[in-house]
């Protein structure tokens, strides 16, 4: 069965080129909603420098990906793109999408961009959004949403797109090989499942720290009743807060609702055991990011100590590296990839592998605006391609700033539905590119109040 509704794949020339590689600075105004306020990050404007590069193919041929932060900032990590201009433009279309993994290498390992990292940080990200806009071109051009594109990539492709440099001692190309070669068996049946089914999600939209306690209950509510069955919230300020906000979601979510705690790396060690045993009767689905995400070790002696509440962190892991050294210690018990921290959609593919390797499930964030539009594609494309399990698994949902995207997340019954429309759904629509620019758009020059949805919880 193929319910799939897009286009034939676009034919281009042999000579078509990049010509060039755009960078936006966009930012909205979710601070004053406190939309996305948490213990560490108390007014973030989600924000994203929007990526775009441009063919001179007839056919109007782009790629299309955003870099996430939450404001101040974010025109470093536009200058971090333009760096990159140099290397990208006037480089052969067919050159860079037949070869995925040899243009994420090449951006990656320049000798001089290195020294900047090695990757991790703003450049990595930038480096990791250009990536990411090259897969969204390549999907357009096969015609096919990223997700079944890269699903239907041969277990040699992929593995050819992966850089497995520092890699080899957990996960060897060979071993990799063999798990994709595994995971082809059942691939049409999954993707038959998936388009009638679609993916589980999470929501974290009622659990920002800065709501009162009635929006939380109330959206608590609304969550249940919109087919969610977990949810998230915000903790790491004040313990007896903490304690009170657990009992109204508890009340509002009903016993069977699982509710997950996000701490956005608080504590110290020896703080976080001591938190976590404190909230462990309210039975929490798993604690998010207890400590620094560059604390490996610290993770595995919170994990250690606090079991059996399960342990969670990946938001903010730099790179394939760290991933790897998270799960030889056995430091957690579930992973949350990011579609716009590590370099691209070819390291993301790197540690879905590892994760599949070591049995551990694999939860995406999608804290932000366009999180949730990116990492669908690469969930649901571990369900296809690599981990064949939608058991125990979810991605997250924030209900936030979609009406600005062409292709916007679709909800039901509290699962994602997948993607049809080519690419990565990366690409936000020209009003509210004009609207939200920085610093001259008129959000932000005329202190306009937000487009409808933009800014409620």
């Amino acid at each position: 069965m193929d319910t799939r509704d897009t286009p034939s794949r676009i034919e281009i020339g042999r000579t078509t080129r990049i010509v060039a590689l755009e960078a936006e600075d966009i930012r909205f105004p979710t601070s004053r909603g406190r939309i996305g306020s948490d213990a560490m990050n108390r007014d973030p404007d989600y924000s994203a420098v929007c990526i775009t590069l441009r063919t001179d193919d007839a056919s109007g041929l782009a790629g299309h990906a955003l870099v996430f932060t939450i404001g101040r900032g974010n025109e470093v990590q536009a200058a971090a793109v333009h760096t990159l201009c140099a290397l990208v433009e006037r480089r052969g279309v067919s050159e860079v999408l037949d070869d995925l993994g040899g243009f994420a290498r090449s951006l990656i390992h320049d000798s001089q961009l290195r020294w900047l990292g090695p990757e991790k940080g703003v450049m990595h990200m930038a480096i990791g959004g250009v990536v990411n806009a090259a897969w969204d071109m390549a999907a357009r051009r096969a015609g096919l949403p990223l997700w079944r594109f890269i699903g239907e990539l041969s277990p040699e492709q992929i593995v050819a797109a992966i850089d497995f440099r520092y890699l080899s001692d957990a996960l060897a190309p060979d071993e990799a090989l063999a798990m994709l070669r595994r995971a082809e068996h059942g691939r049409d049946k999954r993707i038959t499942e998936l388009l009638q089914r679609g993916y589980p999600a999470y929501t974290s939209s009622p659990g920002w720290l800065g709501y009162s306690d009635e929006k939380l209950a109330q959206l608590t509510r609304q969550a249940v009743a919109d087919g969610f069955r977990t949810l998230k919230l915000k903790v790491g300020e004040n313990l007896e807060d903490d304690r009170r906000r657990f009992t109204i979601a508890r009340a509002a979510a009903g016993e069977s609702i699982a509710i997950a705690v996000d701490a956005n790396q608080r504590w110290d060690v020896a703080p976080a055991i001591e938190w976590i045993r404190a909230l462990a009767p309210f039975r929490p689905a798993w604690i998010e990011e207890p400590t620094s995400p560059d604390d490996v070790l610290g993770h595995a002696a919170i994990r250690r100590a606090a079991a059996p509440v399960p342990i969670s962190t990946g938001e903010h892991t730099h790179n394939r590296v760290m991933f790897k050294q998270l799960l030889q210690a056995r430091a957690v018990d579930l992973l949350h990839i990011d579609a716009t921290r590590v370099g691209g959609v070819n390291e993301n593919l790197a540690i879905l592998l590892l994760a599949a390797k070591f049995g551990v499930p694999v939860f995406p964030h999608a804290g932000g605006v366009g999180l949730c539009e990116m990492v669908q594609h690469l969930a649901m494309a571990d369900f296809v391609a690599i981990g064949g399990s939608m058991e125990d698994r979810a991605i997250e949902y924030v209900d936030h700033l979609h009406e600005h995207f062409v292709d916007p997340v679709r909800i039901r019954d509290g699962r994602y539905l997948a993607p049809t429309a080519p690419g990565f759904s990366t690409e936000m629509r020209e009003a509210s590119l004009h609207g939200f620019a920085w610093p001259d758009g008129p959000a932000w020059r005329f202190n306009t109040p937000l487009p409808p949805g933009a800014g409620q919880g």
